[in-house]
């Protein structure tokens, strides 16, 4: 899976947003913290949801559990704005 090309990430004081520009079907911004901008700073290549959880278990200091179900909602919420082309 990766981010779908319709959409670009921006980083800034904290808070990654994630635009869409182009054709996207989705208009407005989701805002989120610095471990939801590292999961789309991951989707801008190929990569797996196990690769994901991975790379943040490596990154941050929690349980491989609580990670694995925070990947998993965001990229439920990703899915549910076609952000994601799998």
């Amino acid at each position: 899976m990766k981010l779908n090309k319709d959409f670009i990430v921006h980083h800034t004081a904290g808070e990654s947003l994630l635009v869409p520009v182009g054709s996207a079907d989705f208009s407005g911004l989701v805002r989120g913290n610095k471990t939801f901008g590292a999961v789309l700073d991951l989707l801008k290549r190929d990569t797996t949801e196990t690769e994901i959880v991975s790379a943040l278990a490596a990154r941050f200091d929690a349980p491989a559990s609580v990670i694995a179900a925070d990947v998993d909602k965001a990229l439920a919420e990703l899915r549910k704005i076609g952000a994601l082309d799998e």
